[in-house]
């Protein structure tokens, strides 16, 4: 099931999606909430409901609406840093013993098809095509063999990242945390569709070039590690993003260093979870509340 937010009619709701249209849950499934984490939290009984509503009414066409980050307001955005062998070996960085973990700020998430910025106070703008997982159940101390009764679905983030400020502390927080550098999408795929997460072939473009391709097989710490990790600190709570690292192709690690500029679009596919896709476009001078 792909569970998407969108906007029609100057109305944002929660549909899910079937092939080149959407079913609007409001209109079929009206007693289920209207937000994406209290949906996920009313847990499976609310789910099957939205299962069984996808399959009813009239739907609308996907060209016909705006879809929005699935999950606009997370309460935390987490990522992981050096998580594929081959994007180890080109940032020059030795092989973690335990998983990097950094944040992203939560103001930083934004669509799957929206504008990233390219700032004003910097010029080495870079891409991270990278799988994302969403929790779906309040929990801690998930052992790994569990894990997998966490996830709510996934789906594909973009890292974006603004490498000198991201170099300048070495929590990375600064430089992943830009306005519009999460975007996030296109919708939650729910893992019965999404099949096994570390199986799934992973590409970004930049303006139709290939500059990354791998499989999440080669994830150094995959899904289910990961939540093992987070969760013997901190409880896991639903509506929580993690975004489980980018492999090699990053256009800092290019000689010369390839960053995106103005105008450049960029393209991340994962398989059975679709694409996102975003123009770089200049920080908007109307972006400061001053």
């Amino acid at each position: 099931m792909k569970i998407a937010r969108f906007t029609h009619a100057a109305s944002t709701r929660i549909g899910i999606v079937l092939g080149d249209s959407i079913v609007d849950l409001a209109v079929q499934a009206p007693e289920l909430p209207r937000d994406m984490i209290a949906l996920l939290a009313a847990g499976a009984p609310a789910l099957e409901r939205a299962r069984q509503a996808g399959g009813s009414g009239r739907p609308i066409p996907l060209a016909e609406v705006r879809l929005e980050a699935p999950v606009p307001h997370p309460q935390e955005f987490l990522a992981i840093g050096l998580n594929y062998a081959d994007h180890i070996a080109e940032s020059k960085a030795r092989p973690p013993e335990f998983p990097v973990f950094f944040n992203k700020q939560t103001t930083c998430v934004t669509g799957p098809y929206d504008p990233i910025h390219l700032p004003r106070v910097s010029k080495a703008l870079d891409y991270e095509g990278e799988l994302g997982f969403v929790i779906g159940r309040r929990c801690r101390h998930v052992p790994r063999d569990r894990a997998h009764e966490v996830i709510a679905g996934f789906l594909i983030v973009n890292d974006v990242s603004v490498r000198d400020w991201q170099m300048r502390a070495p929590t990375h927080t600064l430089g992943k945390s830009f306005d519009t550098h999460g975007p996030i999408g296109p919708w939650l795929v729910t893992p019965d569709e999404a099949g096994d997460p570390h199986s799934l072939e992973l590409r970004t473009f930049v303006n139709g070039e290939l500059r990354q391709h791998s499989n999440t097989r080669n994830l150094v710490f995959d899904c289910y590690a990961q939540i093992e990790t987070l969760s013997k600190v901190f409880t896991l709570t639903p509506g929580m993003v993690i975004s489980t690292g980018t492999p090699s192709g990053v256009g800092a690690a290019m000689n010369p260093p390839r960053f995106l500029k103005t105008g450049d679009i960029v393209r991340v596919e994962v398989e059975r979870i679709g694409h996102i896709e975003n123009r770089v476009i200049d920080e908007p001078a109307d972006s400061s509340a001053i």
